[in-house]
């Protein structure tokens, strides 16, 4: 199905439009279910959808649990790279309120195990929103292509392509290519298409061609973020530069 878009002049306008869907939803949820659960994503593209979600008035945050996306595997939570450093530099530590829960992935260990210690986790939390980006190369979370679009395990332990590895270098998380892991912990493709709503934010004309791929080409393990062409519930909150090699 076509996906649906909300293409703003620049990212800072689409990552307001963005929070303000996101917090609709979730005093909806919070209302209807008393709990909500969502997926809180990381990197440059979610800088203004996290800061403008942080202003969203009346929200009862200590019953939202949220989950991490992804994470390097062998990173340290102080690590500048750290997506829970992240996390908690930019959205955890600034809430008005203690969420529920927040579980974060940690990669420092065994991988496999925390996989399956987060999987046993998501199981028993249905997730209402999901936070996400997608980057260079179309990865969704950090499944890079080709996407594996069949396992249903929520956590995989992935390896990074280096498209992926260099735009983290060109995002300014690491010194040089060799510094950046090859392999992550990422919620896989199968988890992130059961939650109810995506909440979709692509900013920038370096992920102009990805977007393409992802709303225009057909739907392919070699462009990730295309699966989300069937989900019923997904929108991409775009800026016009991402959005400048639509044709439609």
């Amino acid at each position: 199905m076509p996906l649906k878009l909300d293409i703003a002049p620049n990212r800072k306008t689409s990552g307001l439009a963005a929070a303000k869907h996101a917090a609709k939803l979730l005093r909806q949820t919070l209302k209807e279910k008393g709990s909500a659960s969502i997926i809180v994503a990381t990197g440059a593209s979610q800088f203004d959808t996290l800061e403008a979600f942080l202003q969203e008035p009346d929200i009862a945050w200590e019953n939202v649990t949220a989950f991490h996306l992804d994470e390097y595997v062998g990173i340290a939570i102080t690590h500048p790279a750290s997506f829970r450093k992240y996390l908690w530099e930019r959205f955890h530590q600034k809430l008005p309120l203690p969420l529920k829960a927040f579980h974060y992935i940690d990669g420092t260990g065994d991988a496999q195990a925390e996989c399956k210690r987060l999987g046993n986790i998501i199981a028993q939390h249905p997730i209402d929103i999901c936070f996400a980006g997608i980057g260079e190369n179309s990865h969704l979370a950090f499944n890079d292509p080709p996407a594996d679009f069949q396992t249903e395990a929520p956590y995989l332990v992935v390896n990074l392509d280096e498209a992926c590895r260099r735009q983290q270098l060109g995002e300014g998380w690491f010194p040089n290519l060799d510094a950046v892991p090859k392999q992550a912990i990422s919620m896989s493709i199968r988890q992130i298409m059961k939650s109810k709503t995506l909440i979709i934010t692509v900013p920038d004309e370096r992920k102009a061609a990805a977007v393409q791929k992802t709303v225009e080409g057909p739907v392919t393990p070699m462009v990730p973020a295309s699966i989300m062409q069937q989900h019923a519930d997904v929108t991409l909150y775009l800026d016009a530069p991402a959005a400048s090699l639509l044709k439609k």
